[in-house]
């Protein structure tokens, strides 16, 4: 348990260091737009994330993709932006 709550921390702290380079992209359509353009390293999916993105997605991308405990206003609040996030993406 403790193990997966420091995976689920680094992962945040990804996040966050990604968000002040600028290397992220928010939004299932920019997300999956981008995907399609081999844009991205990890894809991150809010815990209340629509099935249909998901499933969308999981059939798109072949790399990481992770799903969070965090639900999408949480997501909001930890890349510093006033609403709710379902998907971004992290550039290479």
């Amino acid at each position: 348990m403790a193990k997966k709550k420091k995976i689920l921390e680094e992962h945040i702290a990804r996040i966050k260091k990604s968000t002040e380079e600028g290397k992220i992209v928010l939004g299932i359509k920019e997300v999956t737009a981008g995907i399609r353009k081999d844009e991205f390293l990890t894809v991150y999916l809010a815990s209340n994330c629509p099935q249909e993105a998901e499933k969308d997605i999981k059939n798109i991308f072949s790399g990481e993709i992770i799903r969070l405990e965090q639900p999408n206003d949480e997501l909001g609040t930890i890349c510093k932006k006033p609403f709710s996030i379902s998907v971004l993406g992290i550039k290479k």
